[in-house]
């Protein structure tokens, strides 16, 4: 498991870096996936907290209930390829610019 989860973690950001230089839309499409899932995560961390907060039930089993929903888990594993794709594309352009130093 772990070495698919690692293989993954390689292709799946490199796959997307190469389908946004083959096709332009296909960056549109990455980015407002990234907005969508970062909204969607964050919102969900948020309301679990909330909940516990204001339930006062600090208890492990309803902290980690979150990693159950399964729309937190995908759109979480989303931001993680896109941070990494992300940071794949900057250090492109990045190679690209002469040094300034």
């Amino acid at each position: 498991m772990t070495f698919f989860m690692l293989t993954a973690t390689i292709g799946i950001p490199s796959l997307m870096v190469y389908l946004q230089h083959k096709w332009a839309s296909f960056r549109f499409l990455f980015n407002i996936l990234g907005i969508i899932a970062a909204i969607l995560f964050s919102t969900i961390a948020a309301t679990a907290i909330t909940n516990i907060i204001l339930e006062d039930v600090v208890f492990m089993t309803t902290i980690h209930a979150v990693f159950l929903n399964p729309v937190f888990l995908i759109t979480g594993a989303y931001v993680g390829l896109y941070l990494i794709y992300r940071f794949i594309m900057i250090t492109i352009h990045e190679r690209d610019k002469p040094s300034t130093l």
